[in-house]
């Protein structure tokens, strides 16, 4: 069984910048423990001749080419159907 520490979950919260209270340091670090030792017995699991799969559900990207096609409408009538534009370009709200 693998034991962390609780100067080492204080030292990775730290390092995430997660806020722990005194009271949770060993709590924490008792999960973190079965978690490292749950992911040790997987690692003791033989996998040789085991195909790696990424995905389950059979489904394929269904790609197609990008093919430019010429537009008979002006950049300002396109514009005009914008809420809001600028400089020949549409208008946004910041994201961030």
């Amino acid at each position: 069984m693998t034991k962390i520490s609780n100067e080492e979950i204080v030292h990775v919260a730290e390092l995430a910048r997660i806020e722990l209270a005194t009271s949770d340091i060993e709590t924490v670090a008792g999960e973190v423990s079965s978690i490292l030792t749950f992911v040790e017995s997987l690692q003791a699991v033989d996998t040789k001749g085991v195909t790696p799969t990424s995905q389950v559900t059979k489904l394929t990207d269904v790609w197609r080419e990008d093919d430019v096609k010429d537009c008979d409408i002006s950049r300002d009538e396109l514009l005009a159907n914008t809420p809001q534009s600028q400089d020949g370009y549409v208008k946004v709200r910041k994201v961030l």
